[in-house]
């Protein structure tokens, strides 16, 4: 999240249709509209590989992903996460959903406070949620946060698997940081080829 901060408050309806119209995307969080940034290389490179995989896993399936451009509705609060997969959602809207079985946020220094407290808390209320990810873009580390684990932490690094557990989904970390440049990817690759 940004903080660039709308001056007045809006109504879910002002947000939804500004939304249409803005070519900047905002969040809605206590009814104050929030812009934004743009996105580096490695976080969209994590958040299409991640984004491919679970379309793989998933075509014959009732559960589908999405990336940012649809939004989560959380109370009267909306956010744009980076990816998600919705596997039961009876909502009518095409522009957001308020039953992501998957939610996941790739960290930055601007957005990191929002994901790991105003996001977290929202998005572990809502009832479809399964799986909550935090992916560092800078380092490698993925947090898992499950609810059949009482939403409790557990870290993955290079050389583990993550299985989603959700939709049934077992993927290498080194998959998820393909062709990411940081440090710790470079050290990686280079100990492969050794």
């Amino acid at each position: 999240m940004s903080a660039v901060k709308s001056i007045t408050p809006l109504s879910e309806e002002e947000y939804l249709r500004s939304e249409l119209t803005n070519e900047t995307k905002h969040e809605l969080i206590d009814g104050y509209a929030y812009a934004m940034a743009g996105a580096s290389r490695n976080h969209e490179r994590i958040s299409i590989n991640l984004l491919s995989e679970f379309r793989s896993h998933l075509k014959n399936s009732p559960c589908e992903p999405f990336g940012s451009d649809i939004k989560v509705k959380t109370r009267s609060n909306f956010f744009h996460p980076d990816a998600m997969v919705v596997c039961d959602d009876q909502s009518e809207d095409e522009y957001y959903t308020n039953a992501p079985a998957i939610i996941i946020e790739v960290l930055s220094k601007s957005t990191r406070k929002a994901d790991e407290s105003t996001k977290l808390l929202s998005y572990i209320n809502i009832p479809s949620l399964q799986e909550y990810v935090l992916i560092e873009q800078d380092f490698v580390d993925i947090q898992v946060i499950r609810r059949n684990e009482g939403w409790l932490p557990k870290h993955y690094f290079l050389g583990d698997q993550i299985t989603f557990e959700s939709i049934d989904l077992t993927l290498a970390v080194e998959e998820i940081y393909h062709r990411v440049q940081n440090e710790d990817m470079l050290e990686f690759l280079e100990s492969k080829d050794k």
